[in-house]
């Protein structure tokens, strides 16, 4: 067993956009279990669009990463040593170790991986968190009805996605917004929305709003917010009365400020915003998915099998080697990724 791994950690923080120099990568000696714990090799680590705030300094639900921390996430790997009777060498296992070729998490914290079922890296994302995310936030807070119009932005992630065929499952009516044609294309022949646009070939807000009155001719009862931005300008004066809103994600405000506590330019639309959801009796429903995880098995339990048999299809976007973690963050974060994010860090045995 070597005894040394490499992490990444969080150098400085980023204004705005992150850039390589946010991030600095480490060799450092390789940690033991303590007892109960389990040490792990990284097979496959997951960037998710939440990692970008914690890399800041500001209040929010989880605690920001510290400046030569190292950066947190989900990963999925091989047991190497385990100091607890729930695992074993050789076994695979998925858990919050970070962004680094190894690492050791306390046993009752991480869930063992069936390989024989799909690929270990479906945990992280059509059968991890982000899958659960879009099949919680859409069940329990969008609470569809057949007939209903659906829209969900960022459609071929794979938060976006495992929503949109959802609903076309239960009837709905499903239209996707994603960044190109080649995804557009994706989402309408793959994962079967009925109408995918594509926000960048729209030149601002208004041209956005036409191309999505073509698509939802009845208006827009359920909006799965993941991107906030242009796309819900766009979409909130189309909802119909009694629209509900999950929301999740606010992606394209995470890079520019929007967020933070001091004064941001352009005009206040808070007011307008605040009236439509009164008029339309609109329900607008937060959630971290952190909080919902007693309900992950019956996640599994429906779209496990669903996933098995072919009627729910995932991408993956994988990137080779911890490394170049970074720039991958960096890409996804532009929307230059297709499918769920992924970083192979090591080889099984």
């Amino acid at each position: 067993m070597p005894d040394q791994m490499q992490r990444i950690v969080l150098a400085k923080r980023p204004e705005g956009q992150p850039t390589p120099e946010n991030f600095r990568l480490e060799t450092v000696a390789m940690p033991s279990p303590g007892e109960g714990e389990v040490l792990l090799r990284v097979l496959y680590m997951s960037l998710d669009p939440y990692m970008r705030g914690r890399m800041d300094d500001a209040k929010s639900y989880s605690t920001p990463v510290a400046i030569d921390e190292q950066m947190g996430g989900g990963a999925v790997g091989e047991v190497l040593e385990s100091r607890s009777s729930r695992f074993k060498p050789g076994d695979i296992a998925m858990g919050m170790f970070g962004w680094g070729s190894h690492g050791v998490v306390a046993a009752n914290e991480l869930r063992k991986i069936d390989a024989g079922v799909a690929p270990v890296s479906t945990s992280l994302g059509v059968l991890g968190m982000p899958g659960f995310t879009g099949w919680y936030g859409f069940n329990e807070i969008g609470k569809p009805k057949a007939g209903e119009t659906l829209v969900v932005g960022a459609a071929t992630g794979p938060v976006g996605s495992m929503v949109g065929q959802l609903a076309k499952q239960k009837g709905l009516r499903a239209i996707g917004i994603a960044g190109g044609a080649d995804k557009c294309a994706y989402a309408v022949e793959e994962l079967g929305f009925d109408a995918c646009i594509d926000h960048r070939a729209a030149s601002d807000v208004k041209a956005l709003r036409k191309s999505l009155s073509e698509a939802c001719p009845d208006g827009i009862d359920i909006y799965f917010e993941n991107i906030a931005g242009m796309t819900l300008e766009a979409v909130l004066p189309m909802m119909n009365v009694g629209g509900r809103i999950p929301l999740c994600g606010m992606i394209a405000w995470y890079n520019s400020g929007a967020l933070g506590a001091g004064e941001t330019s352009g005009p206040d639309r808070l007011p307008k915003a605040w009236r439509t959801i009164l008029v339309n009796r609109l329900t607008v429903g937060g959630f971290i998915i952190s909080d919902h995880f007693d309900r992950f098995a019956d996640f599994l339990a429906e779209v496990g099998p669903l996933v098995g048999n072919g009627k729910i299809v995932y991408r993956e976007d994988v990137t080779e080697g911890l490394e170049n973690a970074p720039e991958a963050f960096i890409r996804m974060l532009g929307g230059k990724n297709f499918g769920k994010t992924i970083v192979k860090v090591g080889d099984a045995g």
